[in-house]
């Protein structure tokens, strides 16, 4: 096998040497790292990083393959990946290609064989910056001027970019892979009609809805509030997706026309637009939340779960929590009432609202999972129940 170098620059200046992996090439975009051991397939589909190279901390990266069944959308999305070491041997029964197959076919240009855990160390000190993989022009004060030069997340829509451009109907299900305890399993006697705002959604999301009694139509990230409202739903669900929330205002806009009038559920970018719908601000965090290991407690009943995340932007409080408060802290907003809900154990950063006087409610992390831990997967359930209540 040949060995091709490749570089990785960061717009700070930091160069890392390392060998090439995946299509050959160049890319560009705002280096992240992600703290999951495995899941680098349903992380590399996920529209949620448009916009992003994806650091993996795990070291060893691919020795279990790609399967077809666990993408998470119809292609991958991240602008480059980054790992320490790639399997080029799969030991997988379901598994139809290599990581490096995978990543070739996919056009990710990729980069292996650097430090990432000194990579990871710098993001956290120094926060994540645009960076530049190239297999091409080794030239390192080239790289590094790609990188300064590359444009940034913040104000960007990368939203309308993963959406899908036409409404469509989802109707499958997690089948034989619903988890056996704390999934979505409770089925109802009536099909809720649920409209999926698609601002990069993931397909687990959909099976879960599926799985706790939905019949979910999607819809484009730009739809208004009157084509909601000609779908006649009984709840609306708000996904996740890429980039900075104030960048896609009409999505805020749509979600003004809508709460108070059917039931709510935002998911990841859902709940920082319900956020700036509800008249709060959002920042971007220093490094952001990428793992399926982080650490969130519902602060109404002070249970700690543990939760699958992918953001770089949070919803920003009346002010900055420094330690777990001791109770759910509520403000006053436009639409009445709204509790603080869930807060991050690692940073205090918001995780979850509901409303007091409307029915809406939203978390910062991933209940769907994929990948990640199922200690969430209830919170379809409790949209269903919603629901219910809301058309009694």
């Amino acid at each position: 096998m040949t060995v091709r170098k490749a570089l990785l620059a960061l717009a700070d200046g930091t160069v890392f040497e390392g060998r090439a992996l995946g299509y050959e090439g160049e890319a560009v975009g705002e280096v992240v790292f992600n703290t999951a051991m495995t899941g680098y397939q349903e992380i590399l589909t996920d529209p949620s990083y448009k916009g992003q190279i994806i650091t993996m901390t795990c070291p060893h990266i691919g020795n279990y393959g790609i399967t077809p069944e666990d993408v998470e959308s119809r292609r991958a999305w991240a602008e480059g990946f980054v790992v320490m070491e790639a399997s080029r041997l799969v030991s997988n029964w379901r598994s139809k290609q290599t990581l490096q197959e995978s990543l070739t076919e996919a056009k990710v240009v990729a980069i292996e064989g650097i430090d990432t855990r000194a990579l990871t160390r710098h993001l956290r000190e120094h926060g994540s910056q645009q960076g530049f993989i190239t297999h091409l022009n080794l030239d390192p004060d080239r790289a590094v001027r790609q990188a300064k030069q590359a444009s940034g997340i913040i104000g960007r829509d990368l939203a309308a970019e993963v959406s899908c451009s036409r409404p469509y109907d989802w109707m499958v299900g997690t089948g034989d892979w619903a988890p056996s305890a704390n999934g979505s399993t409770r089925r109802t006697a009536k099909a809720w009609r649920v409209v999926a705002y698609d601002f990069g959604i993931k397909h687990n999301i959909l099976r879960r809805l599926v799985d706790a009694g939905c019949q979910v139509t999607v819809v484009p990230a730009g739809t208004s509030a009157v084509e909601v409202e000609a779908l006649k739903p009984d709840g609306i669900f708000l996904s996740n997706g890429p980039g900075d929330p104030e960048g896609l205002p009409y999505a805020a806009k749509a979600m003004e026309n809508l709460i108070g009038r059917y039931p709510i559920f935002g998911i990841c970018l859902g709940h920082q637009i319900l956020g700036l719908a509800f008249g709060l601000k959002t920042y971007k965090l220093k490094f952001g939340h990428h793992g399926a290991n982080h650490p969130v407690m519902d602060l109404r009943t002070r249970k700690v779960e543990i939760t699958s995340q992918n953001h770089n932007f949070a919803v920003q409080g009346p002010s900055a929590f420094l330690e777990v408060p001791k109770r759910p802290p509520v403000i006053d907003t436009r639409y009445g009432k709204l509790s603080l809900t869930h807060v991050s154990l690692n940073d205090y950063s918001i995780e979850g609202m509901v409303c007091l006087d409307h029915p809406v409610f939203s978390v910062q992390y991933h209940p769907e999972a994929a990948p990640g831990p199922h200690d969430a997967a209830y919170l379809f359930d409790e949209f269903v129940r919603l629901m219910e209540i809301h058309h009694a």
